[in-house]
């Protein structure tokens, strides 16, 4: 299914996109050396609450994971990449963190994700991973205007991504977005310019280049959603939920 919003809808979608935005900057301030991941996931729920929205993830049971999510937010640490589950962990010193959040607030979902590191003790190479998906990401809303096509999204962002040295996975990606969490189009981060659903206005994508250091290749882990690099490396990922408007892409995952 693919949706197009109407003015009220993305009006609404708007309200839903800083909530997002600004639950996740909430989070990362939180995110300090020793914090428990299960303390950001009961923190993300404290704030979908009062905001009076509700979460997309917590009955999430899709084909791919076991069972519902069961959770609030993804935290996806150092080799874990996506739908990370939030467990029994105290972060430390040096970790690569991403949080991933999605949330339905008057009918109209948003998602995003970001990726940081915890604490002083910042890898260059964590920095450089992490910046290759902003990047990416930049590139990808450049073109997003009405009568473009998603090929030229995928390939903006596999081109940065790939000119940055990393190997792109095309098994997860961006999507559509509106009324439900995962909606059609299917937006890989690599393509070819040119191909695909032509872009128009009302239409909102969720955009999430995403890398591993060295592979292109997952594993699931014993909890049976979180996704890693098969060899250990660590990962970034970086997402925003933008509207196809008349002048282009506009990001509604930015907190106010």
């Amino acid at each position: 299914m693919i949706e197009i919003l109407d003015d009220d809808q993305l009006a609404r979608a708007r309200g839903a996109g800083a909530l997002v935005g600004g639950i996740l900057q909430s989070l990362k301030q939180r995110a300090a050396v020793g914090v428990n991941l299960l303390d950001l996931d009961r923190w993300t729920k404290q704030m979908i609450e009062d905001a009076g929205a509700v979460s997309c993830y917590v009955d999430y049971a899709p084909s791919f994971g076991r069972g519902p999510f069961g959770h609030y937010v993804c935290t996806a640490v150092n080799d874990a990449v996506l739908h990370g589950m939030p467990h029994d962990y105290a972060l430390a010193d040096g970790d690569l963190l991403t949080l991933d959040l999605a949330v339905t607030l008057r009918g109209i979902s948003a998602d995003a994700a970001i990726s940081f590191v915890v604490g002083e003790s910042a890898a260059s190479d964590d920095l450089a991973m992490i910046d290759a998906t902003e990047r990416a990401l930049t590139a990808a809303i450049a073109v997003a205007r009405p009568g473009a096509r998603i090929g030229d999204l995928s390939h903006a962002i596999g081109a940065v991504l790939g000119d940055a040295g990393y190997p792109v996975n095309l098994e997860f990606g961006g999507h559509g977005i509106g009324s439900t969490m995962h909606q059609d189009p299917h937006v890989a981060n690599d393509g070819r310019p040119g191909r695909g659903y032509r872009l128009r206005p009302g239409l909102l994508l969720a955009l999430e280049p995403w890398v591993m250091a060295d592979t292109d290749r997952l594993i699931t882990d014993a909890d049976g959603w979180t996704l890693r690099s098969a060899t250990g490396c660590r990962t970034a990922h970086t997402e925003h939920t933008i509207a196809i408007t008349e002048t282009g892409g506009e990001i509604l995952t930015l907190p106010r």
